[in-house]
């Protein structure tokens, strides 16, 4: 496969596609991907993005962050520059998820407006403190704004992974929909927003509500990359 990320637009919808066909890691080459996706979405009036079948993803590539901290450090800031960008995108982006959404997969869905999951079994979650990660600032403030105030500490602290009706009680999704109908329902919300959300407005109420936490992030990026370590073993 040439590129694990895909971009279709029909009907100023955009859709993005992540599929590597094994387990949708967030290397180098699928976060250029979706970055490039984002670069051709701007003039869309919606853009969805959907994961493969039983894995929306797995979170950043293993192999690049077992590659020395610099490595990872990396791969990690680009993660992070690309949910900020999400969060902050001029236009409604939904997610939706079948199976599994790990660690920075996980923020990938916390990044999206709406999080739409199917009823495959999987688990969704942040898992970095039980893995040898610290979580970064970028996934503490994305958990803190979107997750529920009373799993927050399960969620970050404890590493806590979760099924999926159990994961839209805690926050990571907003619905659960059969596997079947999963993209459809996906792209009929997708349609509804593109059509009722006056573009401007959206934009501007998207920076009174978000742009404070993007700022933080940012400002605290170097900072938090210079203190992110992989544990061994």
């Amino acid at each position: 496969m040439s590129t694990p990320v895909s971009l279709d637009v029909t009907d100023d919808i955009a859709i993005i596609r992540i599929d590597d066909g094994k387990a949708n890691a967030l290397g180098h080459a699928a976060l250029d991907g979706i970055n490039d996706a984002l670069d051709r979405a701007i003039e869309a009036k919606a853009v969805v993005v959907f994961g493969r079948p039983g894995k929306f993803s797995a979170g950043f590539d293993l192999a690049v962050m077992k590659d020395g901290p610099a490595a990872a450090q990396a791969m990690v800031r680009k993660g992070a520059e690309l949910c900020m960008r999400l969060y902050g995108f001029p236009r409604p982006v939904l997610a939706g998820s079948d199976g599994h959404a790990l660690a920075a997969g996980a923020l990938v869905l916390l990044s999206c407006d709406v999080r739409i999951g199917s009823d495959t079994p999987g688990k969704i979650g942040l898992p970095e403190t039980t893995i040898g990660m610290p979580l970064p600032v970028f996934g503490t403030e994305l958990a803190r704004a979107r997750l529920s105030p009373r799993d927050l500490m399960a969620a970050t602290l404890l590493g806590t992974l979760y099924g999926p009706e159990e994961a839209r009680a805690v926050g990571y999704l907003d619905r659960i929909v059969p596997s079947a109908e999963l993209e459809s329902t996906v792209l009929e919300a997708a349609r509804l927003h593109a059509d009722a959300l006056d573009a401007s407005a959206f934009a501007e109420t998207r920076v009174n509500v978000r742009q404070a936490t993007i700022d933080h992030v940012m400002a605290t990026l170097d900072a938090d990359m210079g203190r992110f370590h992989v544990a061994d073993g």
